[in-house]
């Protein structure tokens, strides 16, 4: 949550002159020749991940189309990032976007897919560029991929055959998550996208958490998420680690009870350095790691908001605390904070190529996202358009007012928001399941002092929307 004074400088200064990626209209031809490199990541029954390098040997070209045939009809591209991907029949094409089209004369670039067989998986044949044939490819059919993120974040193993699931929770339905190209895969090594609701500070709305609310949360509103924010600072976690760890065991415990993912938030906020916690993030993240690491159903995010501190220093931050829980948890989902408070660096006048040009390095990581749709609108919205076709985001909070947590309820842009959410399947998680006075809490004040968490009567105006999205059906896919 944005507490700061700094926010209302920063919520004016964004990437205001940054447009989503598009397609060029023309594209100049490659003249004599292009070579390319078609590697299998990983490969799975039905399934598997691949990677394409293409290597410009013509004349410079500023968009390009790389086409290549399956020699499988079996064989289909389900999901792809750092192009534009179509298939028709065995004919697979991938499109440059706006940023990655410039390629020069031996000049190479990097996209991949994840994709699903049948029969067999033979690599692919017929590669052009622009329509010019390319050399022979080398093809390679296991190896380290040499592309663009999100490949830093490949499946750290092939799944097992998995049988359909004999539940209908979304844990039941999912199992253990893992991070597959740009996108959060379950068990079957589909994307899905979670959506869900988030605490309050568990220091001042612990009584909103209970068995009723969290019934409430599950049947009610239908689901898939609990996010547990624990603050450090602000009367939090540094005041009594061990009576904060218990309560978030305990709440974690909740959520397992009814088949929902919990996520743990290590709640930073001021100072903004997440290094300034490092030695208690470490100690709070072994202790719940250990805990709780024959679950699968906990999604650590190691640092909520960073924010008046360099990519760099969170990502140094991020690669010596993901270790601490790896030694415990090794395939759980972790979820990194990015700069100015979550917005990919957008309201300290950044954008999101500082993380895809410099990822963490590590698998299962996914990266935070946050907005408020009264403030954070177009300029907002553009940088995860581009940013969700190469790296895999996550929404870990959002509030459907300003950035103070107040004012009106903003229904256009919040819908906007969540519509593109839902398209580019990116998980999320609302601010907040609480019953604060200021308007971006779903419930009514007084709420939290009685028993009863369902129905329309006990939230507000924005609890009301948001429950209305969460409760449609997920549809999860289980094959």
């Amino acid at each position: 949550m944005r507490r700061s004074a700094a926010l209302i400088m920063a919520g004016a200064v964004g990437a205001a002159g940054l447009t989503a990626a598009v397609l060029p209209q023309t594209m100049a031809s490659a003249a004599a020749g292009c070579r390319v490199e078609y590697r299998i990541v990983s490969q799975w029954q039905g399934g598997f991940q691949g990677d394409v390098r293409v290597t410009n040997l013509g004349d410079p070209i500023n968009g390009w189309s790389l086409g290549f045939d399956f020699p499988n009809t079996g064989q289909r591209v389900t999901q792809g990032w750092s192009a534009t991907w179509t298939q028709s029949g065995t004919r697979v094409t991938a499109a440059s976007y706006s940023w990655n089209g410039n390629l020069p004369t031996n000049a190479s670039t990097s996209i991949g897919f994840t994709g699903s067989w049948s029969g067999a998986n033979p690599v692919p044949t017929n590669y052009s560029l622009n329509g010019h044939l390319c050399n022979g490819p080398v093809t390679p059919t296991t190896g380290v991929p040499t592309s663009n993120p999100p490949t830093s974040n490949p499946p750290t193993s092939a799944p097992p055959t998995t049988p359909p699931p004999t539940g209908t929770t979304p844990v039941a339905i999912n199992g253990q998550l893992r991070v597959c190209g740009v996108n959060l895969c379950n068990q079957f090594n589909r994307p899905i996208q979670l959506r869900g609701m988030s605490t309050h500070g568990i220091q001042w709305f612990g009584s909103c958490y209970n068995n009723a609310s969290l019934d409430a949360l599950a049947n009610d509103w239908k689901a898939d998420l609990f996010r547990i924010s624990m603050y450090v600072q602000e009367e939090g976690y540094e005041t009594n680690p061990t009576a904060f760890t218990n309560q978030v065991n305990n709440l974690v415990e909740l959520a397992t009870a009814r088949g929902l993912y919990a996520l743990i938030d290590f709640h930073i906020l001021t100072p903004g350095d997440p290094n300034f916690n490092l030695e208690r993030a470490k100690t709070f993240f072994a202790a719940v790691s250990a805990r709780h690491a024959n679950k699968n159903n906990v999604i650590y995010e190691i640092a909520n908001e960073p924010n008046g501190v360099s990519w760099g220093s969170i990502k140094s931050y991020a690669e010596q605390v993901i270790p601490v829980i790896r030694g415990n948890d090794p395939d759980s989902v972790v979820i990194v904070g990015t700069r100015a408070w979550s917005s990919l660096g957008v309201s300290e006048g950044g954008n999101e190529t500082e993380v895809i040009n410099n990822p963490v390095n590590a698998t299962n990581v996914m990266y935070a996202f946050h907005f408020y749709a009264a403030s954070h609108q177009d300029n907002y919205r553009a940088a995860v358009s581009r940013a969700a076709t190469r790296i895999p985001l996550f929404v870990t909070e959002f509030g459907t007012v300003d950035y103070t947590g107040s004012g009106p309820f903003d229904q256009a842009s919040s819908t906007t928001w969540i519509n593109l959410l839902d398209s580019l399947k990116i998980s999320y998680a609302n601010w907040t399941f609480s019953d604060h006075s200021e308007s971006s809490a779903a419930l009514l004040p007084g709420t939290c002092n009685g028993g009863n968490y369902s129905g329309t009567g006990v939230l507000k105006p924005s609890g009301q929307f948001i429950r209305s999205r969460i409760m449609t059906p997920d549809n999860f896919p289980t094959s």
